[in-house]
């Protein structure tokens, strides 16, 4: 009986593993808490357009048929999907993107800073998205978290999946919020904060992050995974660990029929 179940998991693990929809589901992450002015707004949502039809990017979003959403983010349950997963497999579709961008209503302006509860939707958008090879979080934002959950708990959700946290810190109040940023809320492999010393540097440390970001050459391997977990993942054809649920400070991981809380 074991050399039986030794050699179904043999026969599995030998199986060409599942097609992927696209090479990088990439979240735009924007903070609209209070203390972004409509004049700052504006700069971010036509820098962050100008970034996408940046050459360079809008090239790499095309060659690897990237999916994209953009979330807008403020005060605890004032997180918004402003963009659905949108296809960038064309130029056009890379310019409809940019053009939705810059007309995304403003949906929120006097709430506070909950950075754990915008990397919480991003995580559920990408586990719940497009089955690419690569999932990356692009957050931007002008000061520390201080309210709903700590973003520093989300990281051990992010490693589960092979989730990658950017952030680009505007520091023009926040002097301090690089090192911040690098201590609570990147994560995976080069993960990096780009720094914005003033909203008027925004346009361009977007795009610099954006080429950072999208032009990196897709990794060909799946993470590590125990036997059982990848025959699991080859039999259901579908990444593990999909479901997330972020309850205040309580984030619970795993199946239906065996969640494993963190």
């Amino acid at each position: 009986m074991r050399f039986k179940a030794r050699l179904f998991a043999a026969v599995l693990l030998a199986l060409p593993l599942p097609g992927w929809a696209c090479d990088l589901a990439l979240v735009l992450a924007v903070d609209v808490s209070g203390s972004v002015d409509a004049t700052e707004y504006r700069i971010q949502m036509d820098g962050l357009a100008a970034g996408l039809r940046d050459g360079v990017v809008s090239e790499a979003l095309v060659n690897a048929q990237a999916q994209v959403t953009l979330i807008q983010w403020s005060g605890r349950a004032r997180q918004e999907i402003s963009i659905p997963w949108t296809p960038t497999r064309t130029f056009e579709e890379v310019e409809a993107l940019a053009s939705a961008v810059e007309a995304a209503p403003r949906p929120w302006r006097n709430y506070s800073t909950a950075l754990g509860e915008a990397l919480l939707l991003g995580l559920n958008q990408i586990t719940e998205g497009p089955n690419c090879k690569r999932g990356v979080i692009d957050l931007s934002g002008d000061g520390p978290s201080n309210e709903g959950v700590e973003p520093a708990t989300l990281k051990p959700l992010m490693r589960q999946v092979d989730v990658t946290v950017n952030a680009l810190a505007i520091e023009q109040s926040e002097p301090e919020l690089t090192a911040y940023f690098y201590e609570h809320v990147i994560q995976g492999e080069g993960a990096f904060v780009e720094t914005a010393h003033s909203f008027r540097d925004y346009p361009e440390k977007i795009r610099r992050k954006l080429v950072r970001e999208v032009a990196r050459k897709t990794a060909q391997t799946l993470p590590i995974l125990e036997p059982v977990d990848r025959a699991l993942l080859l039999l259901r054809n579908r990444p593990l660990n999909r479901d997330f649920r972020g309850e205040e400070q309580e984030i619970v991981l795993g199946r239906a029929d065996s969640a494993k809380q963190f």
